[in-house]
Order: structure tokens, then C-alpha cells, then sequence
């Protein structure tokens, strides 16, 4: 977890390059003043608006449903989908291209 117990969850075209940034307090606001940043989950995709649409859907989303995503509990996912009477997304397979990542810290 991050210092104040949360993920910080972001896109990039660069994984390793992003993560180095984080680690050295460059880059976002919340993991410079939540650090140190561990990636616990990561999602690839095709296209930029892709992984854009994905972490804005991500962000939106509680702990729990992320502690669920992060655990691949799809159990879980789709119980607090329904809780919201949301529809529990598509589970792809890793793409080559842009990421999405939730990061933690410890």
C-alpha cells in the first residue's frame, strides 16, 4: 500500500521507464508524496485511448474492487459490479503497447 493506504493507478508507453520515474519522485504528484511505488498489476494494451479509457475506469473504482483485480478474484469483481449495477469488464489477455498500472508502496 501507499503510505496513505491507497493505489496510485496511471498509463504510460514506457513501463520501466514510468516506474523509475515514480521511484525517484518525478512524475505524479500522489507518488512523490506517497512513496516508495511496488507495481502490483499491469494491463497492456494496443492503443493509447485504450489504456486511457481503462485507467480512468480503474480510478473510478474502490479498494476493494481493486484489491479484487489485483487478486484476479473475478468472483469478486463481478459481486461489487453488481453492487453498483455496473457491467464487470472485459478480461483481456496482455497486448504489446501501452499500459495501465496500479502501483503500491511500501
Amino acid at each position: 500500500m501507499c503510505s496513505n493506504g491507497q493505489y496510485y493507478t496511471g498509463s504510460t508507453n514506457d513501463l520501466e521507464r514510468r516506474l523509475e520515474q515514480h521511484l525517484n519522485g518525478e512524475g505524479a504528484n500522489f507518488t512523490k508524496k506517497n512513496p516508495p511505488v511496488e507495481l502490483v498489476y499491469c494491463e497492456e494494451f494496443d492503443r493509447i485511448d485504450e489504456a486511457f479509457h481503462r485507467e480512468k475506469q480503474v480510478q473510478g473504482w474502490s479498494q476493494a474492487k481493486k484489491d479484487a483485480l489485483i487478486k484476479s478474484d473475478n468472483n469478486k469483481l463481478h459481486e461489487l459490479a453488481e453492487c453498483k449495477n455496473i457491467t464487470h469488464f472485459r478480461n483481456n489477455p496482455l497486448k504489446a503497447g501501452t499500459s495501465t498500472h496500479l502501483d503500491s508502496a511500501r
